[in-house]
């Protein structure tokens, strides 16, 4: 008897006819023979609703707090599953993630697994019950709720997966698998059977949404067999793996856009040693994460850098650099959401020549103009107007895999 952990977005819990269809896969899994934990994400928009809820009473309430309300959301899918899961007439108990063994660090709103104890679980699961876990939360030293930040229920699923030697984790979702971009907005886009752990984690990290960035590295440490298939056309989906055996047909796997970023360019700094260093290290004790950097020539003693942070972090790392202006003593910081980042990927890029200039080519005869470029092994991205991003996506996707 093999075992399966499964996770459920908000989409497939969203109401009490979509909890029931939840309710019939998990059953029909038990029934093949296969003990089986389950992960489930809070319903439709309700992290959204709560979050909108606090800003009513407090709008500046603490993390703290924040992650005792929207815990909260979890907790109801679970006990509602449990209780259709009950009526079906099947063995279930619903465990919250601190009941389930995560315990995490004191980061609210962001917090990051230290270890899962399995004790409850693996009793549950010798008593023969279907194992129903709230995701995207466990509790910290201090015994507090803690919230693993959006997306975080994937990760939940993973983790769950890896502790308990998992033979596979089936990740639920309103797509029937990952696809070569959206299929919801870019015409032609296909369907992958299999892509690369490689791939996918920087699908997820460069905007594609089905799947979380942190559990996608997760899966990738521990070997973990991940899936990703749709929770209503009961189609096959898509696997996750370490070496998908059609990496050296197509060398492109997808096209993603990230448009929650916004650019920085500090004009003007001195043009001597340690500037970036000050400036890097600045931002990354406020914990902002940095993407895709520029260095332009020196000249007349003076240079520019630009670079990429997320949207939410924007007007502090304009505040951290406004701080540092006496010191480094540049001219002006230029700021701008109104960007995004298209990019493609593929493991077997690295073998063939000439895909840079493909996407550059695909986005120059669609008439947009191209702001920043930056490549790895498997990777090219480009910012450009956010206006443009889709039709570059479609552009792009396009002129490598066809209409």
């Amino acid at each position: 008897m093999s075992l399966i952990v499964q996770k459920f977005g908000g989409t497939s819990v969203a109401d009490a006819d979509r909890i029931r269809n939840v309710a019939r896969i998990i059953t029909e899994t038990y029934r093949r023979g296969h003990s089986l934990v389950v992960v489930l994400s809070a319903q439709g928009d309700t992290t959204d609703d709560l979050i909108a809820k606090a800003a009513e009473i407090n709008p500046h309430g603490s993390k703290r707090e924040m992650d005792m309300l929207l815990s909260t959301g979890e907790q109801i899918s679970c006990a509602l599953c449990s209780m259709a899961i009950e009526a079906m007439g099947y063995p279930v108990v619903s465990l919250t993630g601190w009941q389930a063994g995560f315990q995490t660090d004191s980061a609210y709103g962001g917090a990051r697994i230290k270890k899962i104890g399995t004790e409850r679980v693996l009793a549950e699961l010798d008593k023969k019950k279907i194992v129903i876990v709230t995701g995207f939360q466990g509790v910290n030293k201090y015994d507090d709720i803690t919230t693993l930040g959006r997306g975080g229920s994937d990760t939940s699923a993973v983790a769950l997966a890896a502790v308990l030697h998992a033979d596979l984790c089936q990740i639920y979702t309103d797509v029937d698998g990952v696809y070569t971009a959206d299929p919801r907005v870019v015409k032609g886009a296909k369907k992958l059977d299999e892509i690369t752990y490689d791939e996918m984690m920087e699908l997820a990290t460069l905007g594609a949404q089905v799947l979380h960035n942190r559990s996608v590295e997760m899966a990738k440490r521990y070997h973990v067999k991940l899936e990703v298939l749709s929770s209503f056309s009961g189609q096959p989906g898509t696997k996750v793996k370490e070496v998908a055996k059609t990496m050296e047909k197509p060398y492109i796997s997808g096209v993603a856009k990230d448009a929650n970023i916004a650019r920085l360019a500090v004009v003007g700094l001195q043009d001597r040693p340690g500037i970036a260093f000050q400036i890097f290290s600045a931002l990354a004790k406020e914990k902002i994460n940095v993407d895709i950097i520029i260095q332009s020539i020196g000249r007349h003693d003076t240079k520019d850098i630009t670079f990429t942070v997320s949207r939410d972090d924007m007007d502090r790392a304009r505040e951290v650099l406004m701080d540092m202006k006496d010191s480094l003593g540049f001219d002006h910081v230029d700021v701008t959401d109104e960007i995004a980042k298209v990019s493609i990927v593929g493991a077997g890029m690295i073998n063939n020549p000439g895909v840079a200039s493909r996407m550059f080519e695909a986005i120059y005869n669609a008439g947009i103009n191209i702001h920043m470029i930056a490549t790895s092994e498997i990777k090219v991205s480009v910012l450009v107007d956010k206006c443009d991003a889709d039709m570059a996506v479609q552009a792009v996707h396009s002129r490598f895999f066809g209409e």
